[in-house]
């Protein structure tokens, strides 16, 4: 595994020129925080949930399967649901096997995506954890190449390119809100800024895994529920990531279920965009007021998820 004093601005435009015919190029949406309510003030929503398999996860799934030597028995992966999608969707694209670990908690939507791309899917266990350690018994059996979720180089720099994209159409911005779940997103972005943008992580109070890292000075597990569990209840952040989020996360956001689902709901009725719960969890900082933005501040809120059955069109 890479160190993370190599997860630089230079490994992760190298990746980025990797992926990128595989991967989409995410619009922004300039609004007004008075559109929701709030004092008006300029806002930027980066589109991530209009990436391929409906969330950033995408770009470190590539990342892995383009920069790794996959063997002949395909990859496995763990997630709660966006990183088995993307994983399925990634060795679809390249031709391999995919064997995708998921929880019970694994939202309908996501499960549905990630066999339809061909994977084989196997619920394992209540929480994520549950499935990453289902998974790596089945890459000990299989000599099947592991996919982690968050904890890998090539994932962090294959993230790190919404940074990079982000900085290239959005340089006047002086604060990006990003969810955090693992800290693959949040590593891989702030090792893009290196502080040379406010990186603001943001979590539900019922997973606060960066909020207790930083509280203990290390990794060490965390409740994993809530609304968004299925996609930012890992248990604990990566080892990779924390000492990236150390040095260039400025702090950590905590926000309710009910602002997240208000979060949801006010995009929706005023943007007409979609995001699960862990997508709309960075609005919902700026929305409930736990991060209130400085007089001339210029934020941009990364919605990074819409893997959801929350709009029917059969109802």
């Amino acid at each position: 595994m890479t160190a993370t004093m190599d997860i630089t601005r230079e490994r992760i435009a190298a990746t980025e020129a990797v992926i990128r015919p595989h991967i989409r190029r995410t619009p922004l949406v300039q609004a007004n925080l008075a559109d929701f309510g709030l004092p008006a003030a300029p806002v930027t929503f980066k589109l991530e949930m209009l990436q391929h398999s409906g969330s950033f996860k995408a770009r470190g799934a590539f990342a892995n399967l383009l920069l790794r030597q996959v063997p002949k028995a395909g990859i496995v992966a763990a997630s709660g649901g966006n990183h088995g999608a993307a994983a399925a969707y990634a060795a679809q694209q390249v031709g391999v096997a995919a064997t995708i670990f998921v929880p019970e908690i694994t939202s309908p939507a996501k499960a549905e995506r990630i066999r339809g791309y061909g994977a084989n899917l196997v619920i394992a266990g209540s929480r994520y954890a549950d499935a990453l350690a289902a998974s790596e018994a089945h890459v000990a059996q299989t000599g099947a190449m592991a996919v982690h979720a968050y904890d890998q180089a090539e994932t962090l720099l294959g993230q790190g390119s919404v940074g990079l994209e982000l900085e290239q159409d959005a340089p006047e911005i002086d604060t990006l809100l990003v969810a955090v779940g693992g800290g693959g997103l949040i590593g891989g972005i702030a090792a893009w800024y290196q502080g040379r943008t406010r990186v603001v992580a943001v979590e539900p109070e019922q997973s606060p895994t960066l909020h207790s890292a930083f509280a203990a000075g290390a990794p060490v597990d965390a409740p994993a529920g809530g609304i968004a569990a299925d996609s930012l209840a890992p248990k604990r952040v990566g080892t990779l990531m924390f000492p990236i989020a150390r040095a260039h996360v400025e702090r950590v956001v905590l926000v309710s279920d009910d602002a997240i689902r208000q979060a949801q709901t006010a995009l929706w009725s005023s943007l007409r965009l979609v995001a699960e719960p862990g997508g709309a969890t960075a609005f919902a900082a700026l929305l409930s007021g736990r991060y209130r933005p400085s007089t001339g501040e210029r934020v941009a809120v990364l919605l990074c998820g819409a893997n959801t059955t929350a709009v029917n069109f059969d109802s």
